[in-house]
């Protein structure tokens, strides 16, 4: 069958076709588009890779650049029959790194304590909430997502840039992936390795980093399930970061099994514990626990070695009885130790760890009721 596209929004992006006949693989090299001229696009996939119902849509190589309406909202998946012999579509624009972001799905962002006390550590921290944009207009209760290091989440200027996570959080919630509060702590500046690491007298003489994830569970995690409506159990709970806040995390994780089923690990300091000596605490019975592990290859030459060390030492923790894991491993070719790739990340993250999907769906159907043309 043969399919032509016509799209009045150039640039020099390759364009991909993805629907149920690869798995919705937005980014698969057999399907790239063959460039006729500017803007004009064509490719021909053999009868007998193609169910007799197609569903599709294009891309410009991932679901971050995805195509969209002539208002810039989402589209409904495309529908051919395989008798047609041929399709020929148009696309208005594209997105571009997820944008463009619609205020109206924006979440509610709530600064909980500038001065959040932590009686382990006998400190103050900044603590905020970032709740989904309608939670004041429903009666929801929502899982939750712990995030360290929140200067890089969201806030502009940060020296390193940020995640965008309520960029990316009104991206979700367009898709009808947004029911999700998080919570974003603020690192401890001088205090951070210190507080986010175990025993390492290479790093710090003083490591807190046991006192600190106590602060999280024990803590701020009951305040918050005081304060907002949350899913409390474990399989609505999840921890997460980069760097050394993903290690914070896998220690956790690893600790209080009882309270985290989920962890959001992106560029792990995997190199603080190089035999991945992490306490592990065993139980009658073991924990179903989804890890979305994530890493660039140009963030180090050992960086994606550790990440398979780390895999391996997870399989020997299952063999072990106390982990039952389900792995999603990430790796960017093209990947720095930066927020901009976090940033990318993050959305793929949310919907395979609390949405049960591997990336933003092709097939969802938006809230159009919602959508709107304003931008931001």
């Amino acid at each position: 069958m043969e399919f032509f596209l016509i799209t009045p929004e150039f640039d020099e992006r390759p364009i991909y076709i993805t629907g149920n006949f690869n798995g919705w693989n937005p980014k698969e090299v057999k399907y790239q588009m063959k460039e006729l001229d500017e803007g004009e696009y064509y490719i021909k996939i053999d009868d007998e890779f193609l169910p007799k119902k197609i569903e599709y849509k294009f891309t410009k190589g991932g679901w971050e650049h995805v195509e969209l309406d002539q208002y810039g909202n989402i589209t409904h998946n495309r529908v051919a029959l395989l008798s047609q012999e041929k399709a020929e579509d148009r696309v208005e624009k594209w997105r571009y790194n997820w944008g463009p972001f619609k205020n109206e799905f924006f979440p509610i962002v709530e600064l909980i304590d500038k001065e959040f006390y932590i009686p382990q550590l006998d400190k103050t921290r900044k603590v905020w909430a970032l709740l989904p944009y309608n939670y004041y207009k429903s009666q929801k209760h929502y899982p939750v997502l712990y995030l360290q290091d929140a200067q890089n989440l969201f806030n502009e200027g940060s020296k390193f840039g940020n995640w965008e996570i309520d960029k990316k959080l009104s991206i979700l919630a367009e898709y009808q992936r947004g029911d999700i509060i998080v919570i974003a702590i603020e690192h401890g500046d001088d205090d951070r390795i210190s507080e986010f690491v175990f025993q390492n007298p290479k790093l710090t003489k003083n490591a807190e980093g046991k006192k600190y994830i106590r602060f999280v569970t024990d803590t701020l995690k009951p305040f918050i399930d005081a304060k907002y409506r949350t899913l409390k159990d474990r399989e609505n709970t999840g921890i997460g970061g980069s760097s050394l806040g993903a290690l914070i995390s896998i220690y956790g994780g690893f600790l209080y099994p009882e309270v985290y089923s989920k962890l959001m690990l992106f560029s792990p300091s995997l190199w603080v514990e190089p035999k991945n000596n992490f306490p592990v605490i065993g139980f009658q019975h073991q924990f179903e626990t989804k890890v979305y592990l994530y890493g660039g290859k140009k963030e180090g030459s050992q960086l994606v070695r550790r990440i398979k060390g780390f895999e391996r030492s997870m399989k020997r923790w299952e063999k072990q009885g106390m982990f039952a894991f389900e792995l999603r491993e990430s790796i960017n070719e093209e990947g720095k130790h930066q927020e901009f790739y976090w940033s990318q990340e993050f959305p793929k993250a949310i919907e395979w760890l609390y949405f049960d999907q591997k990336e933003i769906p092709a097939e969802v159907v938006a809230d159009f009721t919602n959508a709107k043309t304003r931008k931001k």
